[in-house]
């Protein structure tokens, strides 16, 4: 099987690619990265130094793909819309397009569970539930992106995507190692009361979940899935298990999440006056995400992809934590 993975320099992409190469699928894997195609060609795997925003270039690229797995965005906390549509709206309408003029048999889209999120808790949310407004320029134009696939579909594109939480595991460049330098310093309150739930997915449960799509039945077709590793966990319990592992001082102060948005809120404000500010230490968004509890209804991955989580939090925060240490002591940390 020949196939095209955009993001393939990223975590999920970059594992997919290592995943089927194995299986012995004639793999393209395209991204930016210039240091993460190198070791992908390392591995026998072809790289492609490519802009989705580029349609020319990609419809050139996708010559002879059979199917497409499209893990290219821009998820961000933190940035300007256009920026986001750009890489998350215009590179996904120019995926669709490629598709189509390659007659590409199928696309496997990667969306996100953040259009389901504003500030508040919510907890079992299914796939076809009511919608908030989105919180976040990510939120807001992975949305608008869901509709560009949507189009294709209407105009005969076999595709299926999947909206997994809260992606972790060995490779892993957003949650853990985001938290992390900040626990290590001792700089990280609990934000809340410290019992919240979040659904989390190891990486290659995800994985499982995209080769599912690939071979799914056609009932499956124009429709999305919501993947998790289907074990809410109580996330600074969680943390507090790193913490121990990792030989550092759990998290003691707490803060409110009243008083954890309303600063956050203020830092926005400061930091959208700066041109070309970075990323503010603390987000209305960073602030939901740890003091609330977010879960999904996984049943109609389970059911219709006949997906199931192989494996657990628990094995897989090991796995991730002997691949933190390990990338530690090699970088003599």
């Amino acid at each position: 099987m020949k196939a095209m993975i955009t993001g393939g320099t990223g975590f999920l992409g970059g594992t997919l690619a290592h995943r089927l190469h194995g299986m012995g699928w004639d793999v393209t894997a395209l991204g930016r990265n210039t240091a993460n195609l190198i070791e992908l060609e390392d591995a026998g795997i072809r790289p492609l130094r490519l802009d989705i925003e580029k349609k020319d270039d990609l419809v050139a690229a996708f010559k002879g793909s059979e199917i497409v797995f499209h893990c290219a965005a821009f998820p961000s906390p933190w940035g300007s819309f256009e920026k986001f549509h750009q890489a998350n709206v215009i590179g996904t309408r120019n995926v669709v397009q490629a598709c189509l003029q390659n007659n590409v048999k199928r696309l496997v889209h990667v969306s996100t569970p953040s259009i389901y999120f504003d500030y508040n808790s919510r907890t079992g949310v299914k796939e076809n539930d009511p919608l908030p407004e989105p919180i976040s320029n990510y939120a807001h134009t992975k949305l608008l992106a869901e509709e560009e696939i949507d189009k294709g579909f209407a105009n005969g594109l076999a595709v299926v995507s999947i909206r997994p939480r809260a992606l972790f595991g060995e490779g892993d460049t957003v949650i853990f190692p985001r938290l992390i330098p900040r626990l290590k310093s001792g700089r990280l309150p609990i934000l809340g009361d410290g019992e919240n739930i979040v659904d989390l997915t190891y990486i290659q449960n995800v994985v499982d979940a995209l080769l599912l799509c690939a071979e799914s039945p056609a009932n499956t077709l124009g429709k999305k899935y919501n993947i998790s590793n289907g074990e809410p966990v109580k996330i600074w319990k969680l943390i507090e298990r790193i913490c121990d592992e990792l030989g550092y001082s759990h998290p003691k102060r707490k803060i409110s999440y009243q008083t954890a948005s309303a600063a956050a809120s203020a830092l926005e404000f400061i930091y959208s006056l700066i041109p070309f500010s970075p990323e503010p230490p603390l987000t209305r968004l960073s602030v939901s995400m740890m003091a609330n509890s977010t879960t999904l209804d996984i049943s109609a991955a389970r059911n219709e992809l006949g997906y199931q989580p192989k494996v657990s939090v628990e094995e897989g925060v090991e796995r991730f934590l002997k691949w933190w240490k390990d990338s530690m002591s090699l970088r003599g940390q």
